[in-house]
């Protein structure tokens, strides 16, 4: 692997099926690792509120025997009060890896070039790489290979969208993008992940009619319709995303088979009802616990040098 995992296109084939083999058997050892981190410490800077990432993290590092200092991202204010190319510079004297959730991705293509340890995207507006492995970590573990498998999201081409298009074609599976007009992943990684998925012989479409869209879905994922710092455009997504809702007739649609997730938070009765988020067929706190893993096995692989 790369010094850090910034993107999804930071990784290879290789280095994916080494980052799921590696969770794999973390999670199925948990003891095996108590140590492997003893006197190690990571930061972890989040200018955005987290749950999941935070205390995943944290615990992560706790039980490889390690620390985790959090420091809220306004308590230091890369880029206001010193410049972000300093910070990094700093940190990379007291600490063995550098976890960021932020706005702006350059921001932390900055902090990462000026870092000489590894730098990890806890989520941009662009990314979440560590939400998307987890995500096929957990497809991998209820429906075995992923290859010739079908991925839909049907919601706001965001960053969570960004790195499930990207990853799907490096495992072997097909992804649909499914949203309103105007909505759209962004450009530039759409047609990155078109050239991915013909070398890799899968299939990217984008379809704007949910119900085509779910058609032989293995997999339907959702998130929220206004991402962090979009608050302020929330009732007007509602209104036009109201039709994007993941519910038990669009997951009738797509067939028995299909099964659903969603990165959480979730606002149910919006972009998902409550009678399919807590379903047989949703999956979804499956990978809030495999983001655990999924984080251990980047932790392990970028740090154990």
């Amino acid at each position: 692997m790369k010094k850090d995992l910034l993107s999804i296109r930071d990784l290879s084939v290789e280095d994916i099926s080494s980052l799921l083999k590696t969770a794999q058997e973390i999670k199925a050892d948990i003891p095996a690792y108590y140590d492997v981190f003893r006197g190690r410490t990571v930061v972890l800077i989040f200018d955005k509120p987290s749950l999941r990432t935070r205390v995943t993290f944290e615990v992560a590092m706790r039980q490889f025997g390690g620390g985790a200092i959090y420091i809220p991202g306004g308590d230091i204010s890369l880029g206001k009060r010193e410049t972000v190319a300093d910070g990094a510079r700093n940190l990379s004297r007291w600490v063995d890896g550098i976890v960021m959730r932020t706005f702006g991705h350059e921001i932390i293509e900055e902090l990462a070039a000026n870092s000489t340890v590894p730098v990890i995207n806890a989520l941009t507006d662009l990314e979440h790489p560590c939400q998307a492995l987890a995500c096929i970590l957990t497809i991998k573990e209820h429906l075995g290979d992923l290859a010739g498998k079908k991925l839909v999201f049907v919601g706001d081409g965001n960053n969570v969208a960004h790195s499930l298009m990207l990853l799907s074609p490096l495992v072997g599976m097909d992804f649909t993008m499914c949203c309103p007009r105007g909505y759209e992943p962004d450009e530039e990684i759409q047609e990155y992940t078109r050239n991915s998925s013909i070398k890799m012989k899968t299939t990217y479409s984008l379809e704007c009619d949910p119900f085509a869209a779910v058609k032989g879905a293995d997999l339907i994922y959702t998130d929220v319709w206004a991402s962090m710092g979009q608050e302020g455009e929330a009732d007007v997504r509602a209104e036009i995303f109201r039709n994007y809702q993941v519910n038990s007739e669009l997951m009738r649609k797509a067939g028995e088979k299909a099964l659903v997730s969603h990165c959480l938070p979730a606002h149910r009765e919006a972009e998902i009802t409550s009678e399919v988020l807590d379903s047989v067929r949703s999956i979804a706190y499956d990978e809030a616990e495999n983001r655990l893993h999924v984080q251990k096995a980047v932790l392990f692989r970028l740090l154990k040098r």
